[in-house]
C-alpha cells in the first residue's frame, strides 16, 4: 500500500483501499460533464469527507484547467497522486474512465449490429436534434464564462470564421488564438484576465474542520519536485507509447488502421483545450473526411451515446475507435467485434496516456510553485476561440440533422432541435431528460409517419 502523505492536521490517514472504493464509485456516477464531475468531487472530497482542503482542491483544479485533455479526469488523477503517490494517481485516473469505456464498447456493438433496425433508427432520429442542441448549450455556457471583453469576443468570431469559412486546421486556430492572447495580454491585461477557479479560492470557509491534506500541510515527500523523477516519468510514458505503437504496427502494419489511430489520437490528446466539444471538429476532420473511419451521421450518434454514459465526454473517441475498427476490419473480416473493441481500447490508451504524463510529471512542479502559474492571457484567448469552434461544430451538426443526405429539409428534426435547446437553455433541464424525451419523440414520429 502506498504510504500516506505527511500532514499537519490531526485527521486520520486515508487508506489506499478506501480511496480505491471512492474512485470506483466516482467512475459510475460521474455524469453531468466536467462541471458536474468536478462538483461531485468537490462535494465528496472537500465538503463531506474532508480528504483535501478547499484551497488545495482549487489549486489542483487550476492546473488541470490549463492542460489539454479532460480536466475532470486529470483532477481525479492529481488528487489520487497527491494522496497516494503514483499508483494512487494511476488508479484514480483509470477508474474514472473504465466504466464508461466498458459501457461504450457494449453500446457501440449494439449500434453497429442493430442500428439499422427500425426502432433503433427511430430513437437515433430523435436524439440527433437533441445532440445539436446540447452542443449549442455548451457553446452558450462557455461564452457566458469566457467572452467577458470585446477582444475575446473578436477572437471567438475570428475562430468561427476560420473554421466554418476558411476551413483552417483546428491546431492552427488554437495556435493563433494563443499568440493573440499573449500579445493582447500585454497590451490590454484587464481584457484577458481569466475568470477561472482562482476567483473562488477566497471563498473557502475558514471555519471548516481540518482536512487530511489541509491548506498549510507541507507537500508530501513524493510531491516535492525532482528533475530526475520528472525525467523517469517522461521516459516511462514514452516507453509505454512506443510499446503501444509497436503493438499496433505488429497487428496491422505501419499504414494499418490501429497504427494510424494511435498516431492521430496521440496528436489529438495534446489539442483538447476547452473540453471534448472543442476537439470534436479536429476528430471529425480526420476520422470522417481524411481516414473515413466513420460517417458524419455516425459521429453525431456517437456523441449521443457518449452523453448517456458516465465519465468524460472525450470518451466518445472510444466509439470512433470501435466503429473505425469494425468498418476497417482491423483484425480481419471474421472478427468485426474484436477488431472494434481492440481499436476502442487502443484509441483510449493513446488519448489518455498524455493526461497521466501531465499529472505525474508536472504535479511536483505545480506543488512547488503554488499560485504562480502565468498562462492566464493565452488560455483566456484559447477558451474564447473554443467558443467559436463549438459554434462551427453546432453548424456542422445542424446541417447533417436538418438536411439529411439524399433528402430535403427535415421539419420534424428542426422542431425537436428548437424544443431541446429551449429545454436545456431556458428551462435548465438536464442532458439525460432531454435525450430521453427526444428519443421518445423520435419513436412517436416514426409511428405517425
Amino acid at each position: 500500500m502506498p504510504p500516506s502523505p505527511d500532514t499537519s492536521s490531526n485527521t486520520p490517514p486515508i487508506g489506499f483501499g478506501r480511496a480505491l472504493l471512492f474512485w470506483l464509485k466516482l467512475g459510475f456516477i460521474s455524469f453531468g460533464g466536467p462541471a458536474g464531475q468536478i462538483a461531485i468531487m468537490h462535494a465528496e472530497l472537500v465538503e463531506r469527507r474532508r480528504w483535501i482542503s478547499e484551497r488545495r482542491f482549487l489549486h489542483a483544479l487550476n492546473y488541470c484547467m490549463l492542460l489539454p485533455g479532460p480536466e475532470a479526469q486529470q483532477l481525479a488523477t492529481y488528487l489520487g497522486w497527491l494522496m497516494h503517490r503514483t499508483w494512487g494517481g494511476i488508479a484514480a485516473g483509470l477508474l474514472f474512465v473504465l466504466p464508461s469505456q466498458v459501457l461504450l464498447i457494449g453500446l457501440s456493438w449494439v449500434y453497429m449490429a442493430f442500428g439499422q433496425q427500425p426502432l433503433v433508427s427511430a430513437v437515433f432520429h430523435g436524439i440527433k436534434p437533441a445532440v445539436t442542441a446540447i452542443v449549442l448549450q455548451a457553446g452558450w455556457r462557455l461564452a457566458g464564462r469566457a467572452l467577458h471583453s470585446r477582444p475575446l469576443m473578436g477572437i471567438a468570431a475570428a475562430a468561427f470564421i476560420a473554421m466554418a469559412v476558411l476551413h483552417l486546421p483546428f491546431v492552427l486556430v488554437l495556435t493563433l488564438a494563443a499568440l493573440a492572447g499573449h500579445w493582447g495580454g500585454r497590451r490590454w491585461p484587464g481584457a484577458f484576465q481569466g475568470r477561472g477557479a482562482r476567483a473562488v479560492a477566497a471563498s473557502g470557509d475558514a471555519s471548516a474542520p481540518a482536512a487530511w491534506i489541509d491548506d498549510h500541510s507541507p507537500p508530501p515527500a513524493h510531491a516535492r519536485f525532482s528533475r530526475g523523477r520528472m525525467v523517469r516519468v517522461v521516459a516511462v510514458c514514452v516507453a509505454l507509447w512506443a510499446a503501444g505503437m509497436a503493438a499496433a504496427i505488429a497487428i496491422g502494419g505501419l499504414q494499418g488502421t490501429l497504427a494510424r489511430m494511435g498516431w492521430f489520437f496521440t496528436k489529438a490528446a495534446f489539442m483538447t483545450f476547452g473540453g471534448a466539444y472543442a476537439v470534436l471538429p479536429y476528430v471529425y476532420q480526420a476520422a470522417v473526411e481524411h481516414y473515413h473511419w466513420l460517417s458524419g451521421p455516425q459521429m453525431i450518434d456517437g456523441l449521443a451515446l457518449g452523453e448517456t454514459t458516465p465519465g468524460p465526454l472525450i470518451m466518445v473517441v472510444a466509439f470512433v475507435g470501435f466503429v473505425g475498427g469494425w468498418n476497417q476490419l482491423a483484425l480481419g473480416p471474421d472478427l468485426p467485434f474484436l477488431g472494434g473493441a481492440v481499436a476502442a481500447v487502443a484509441v483510449s490508451f493513446f488519448t489518455f496516456l498524455p493526461s497521466f504524463l501531465f499529472i505525474l510529471a508536472g504535479g511536483p512542479l505545480v506543488e512547488s510553485t503554488r499560485g504562480r502559474l502565468g498562462l492566464a492571457a493565452p488560455m483566456a484567448a484559447i477558451t474564447a476561440a473554443v467558443v467559436g469552434v463549438i459554434a462551427q461544430l453546432a453548424l456542422f451538426f445542424a446541417g447533417h440533422v436538418l438536411w439529411p443526405e439524399g433528402q430535403g429539409f427535415d421539419a420534424g428534426a428542426a422542431v425537436l432541435m428548437v424544443l431541446a435547446a429551449f429545454a436545456l437553455i431556458r428551462l435548465k433541464w438536464g442532458v439525460m431528460p432531454v435525450l430521453a424525451a427526444s428519443a421518445a419523440a423520435g419513436l412517436a414520429l416514426r409511428m405517425l409517419a
